[in-house]
């Protein structure tokens, strides 16, 4: 599914509750997990959701990707 800009991603209810997670500093996928309570798979889904639509950003840190 794509989507067009970030209000739609944002329409998300775990997609905006990672968002808004994010905003207290970068976290790697696994910390995110944790916080919203669903699978780093399913968060990773979510995040690059949220990185088609320019509203986060990854960079690597070893073998883990941290987001902000």
């Amino acid at each position: 599914m794509a989507y067009r800009n970030a209000m739609d991603a944002l329409g998300d209810r775990t997609r905006r509750a990672i968002f808004e997670g994010l905003r207290s500093g970068p976290r790697a996928v696994g910390e995110i997990a944790d916080e919203v309570d669903v699978s780093q798979q399913a968060v990773s889904q979510h995040l690059a959701v949220l990185d088609r639509a320019g509203l986060v950003e990854a960079r690597k840190e070893g073998t883990r990707s941290v987001y902000a």
